[in-house]
């Protein structure tokens, strides 16, 4: 066989080679992601806002009674600015890579949790849902970042994680046997008012997200 017909044959071979190269620039994007997980499963922000409470006219009222206060983890939101910034792709790998780290690692997820073991902790359905939260917010933010996609991808990104939390929620209390007055209880700790925070914040992340992700690609280019 002739050399002039060996060299087209090589180069096609490393063309599809470098197919499967991961570059070393979306390795270091996909690490600062997980990093971003990990730290906003630590990051507890108050927030309060003002509530009618049962006899709002009532003397002996004090002003507090009519603040809600409560405490919020901002994990949500920075998992929708991934998703904007990175990508489909990259943010479903980050967020893969996360979840295998605290189920075989070290203990990542929610107030030190981790192990195999918190495949039976309410938490875990959250936690497992981001994956179809990013890939479909993702698919949404793909087409176009115009205003009426980023909110779609909001609100379909937070939905699908409040949605398949309390669906897996009720699977584990079914297994355990608990009362609906707990998993009443849960759920709105959970997800109740927190849905519009979620929603709200997400949107920002989101927002933020589309001028790195062209920062981004400006960069590569």
């Amino acid at each position: 066989m002739s050399q002039e017909v060996l060299i087209p044959k090589m180069n096609r071979i490393r063309k599809k080679k470098r197919q499967y190269r991961v570059p070393f620039f979306n390795l270091i994007l996909v690490i600062c992601a997980i990093l971003a997980i990990i730290g906003s499963t630590f990051v507890d922000v108050t927030i309060k806002h003002y509530v009618w409470p049962n006899g709002g006219f009532a003397q002996s009222l004090d002003p507090q009674d009519y603040i809600k206060s409560f405490s919020i983890v901002p994990q949500i939101p920075v998992l929708m600015f991934i998703c904007s910034a990175l990508g489909k792709r990259m943010a479903t790998s980050a967020v893969t890579l996360y979840i295998i780290l605290g189920l075989f690692f070290a203990p990542l997820f929610a107030l030190g949790g981790g192990s195999i073991m918190y495949i039976g902790e309410y938490g875990f359905g959250y936690i497992l849902s981001y994956i179809v939260a990013v890939l479909l917010a993702g698919a949404i933010l793909s087409e176009k970042y115009s205003f009426k996609n980023m909110i779609f991808a909001s609100f379909v990104g937070v939905l699908i994680i409040h949605i398949f939390g309390i669906f897996y929620m009720f699977i584990i209390a079914m297994l355990k046997h608990d009362g609906m007055t707990f998993v009443s209880g849960w759920i709105n700790a959970q997800s109740g008012i927190k849905i519009i925070y979620d929603f709200i914040l997400s949107f920002v992340g989101i927002l933020i997200g589309k001028y790195v992700h062209e920062f981004l690609e400006f960069s590569i280019k």
